[in-house]
């Protein structure tokens, strides 16, 4: 990953370098998950996933995944919320990181810019009451397109990331964290990854977030589909 590409960290002193977090990127590539391991790992922390189940079958990442202790999440049945929560619980414990995507999936935004988030990363920083830190990353795309499984290792690519502020969720600590409350924070979550973004791409970002049902899309899949 150092051979294909480059990483320009800004702000990476916002990078807690102890104590358990949850760290909340944008999503729009399958190789994220790696891209933004190698990004922890050059800040000074090994990085652990709560990925979807099926990212664990492609070729060369899963098996980094599966290597690196990361946790598989299935996206149904009667495991879908609970794993994802004891697996946290434990992490917490250990005092480590935990990366979760608020996006949940790939983005279906037509500019790639960060959609509707769904509420796991806020409900783990909440019921444990730990900081989350969000973060935005461009160029990864250059690297691996949105739901390609080909990776452009030559020429080496360069990927700017942009570390943000932890997020202050005091406002929403000790409401019942019911639906209103957990999107009323993920919001605010999304708006800080979008904002980091925006500053990486030099560009303004959508006036409203993409929301797939509003457009037919699924919630989970490839959005062609």
């Amino acid at each position: 990953m150092n051979l294909a590409a480059r990483y320009k960290i800004t702000d990476g002193h916002k990078f807690p370098r102890e104590g358990a977090f949850v760290f909340s990127p944008n999503h729009y590539s399958e190789i994220d998950p790696i891209v933004m391991g190698m990004v922890s790992w050059k800040l000074g922390r090994l990085p652990r996933f709560l990925a979807k189940a099926s990212l664990f079958k492609l070729p060369v990442a899963g098996w980094l995944l599966q290597k690196s202790g990361q946790i598989p999440v299935q996206r149904g049945g009667s495991v879908r919320g609970s794993e994802p929560v004891k697996a946290a619980r434990l992490l917490v414990e250990r005092g480590q990181m935990v990366v979760v995507y608020p996006e949940g999936s790939l983005t279906r935004d037509p500019g790639m810019w960060p959609m509707r988030g769904k509420s796991g990363a806020v409900r783990i920083a909440l019921e444990q009451g730990i900081p989350i830190v969000p973060a935005a990353h461009w160029g990864t795309q250059q690297l691996m397109e949105r739901y390609s499984k080909k990776l452009h290792l030559f020429p080496r690519k360069t990927i700017l990331v942009k570390i943000g502020d932890p997020i202050d969720l005091a406002e929403f600590r000790g409401r019942n964290l019911d639906t209103a409350t957990l999107n009323e924070a993920t919001a605010v979550v999304m708006e800080a990854i979008t904002a980091l973004l925006a500053d990486l791409r030099d560009e303004t970002a959508p006036a409203k977030r993409w929301n797939p049902s509003e457009h037919d899309q699924k919630e989970t899949g490839r959005f062609e589909a």
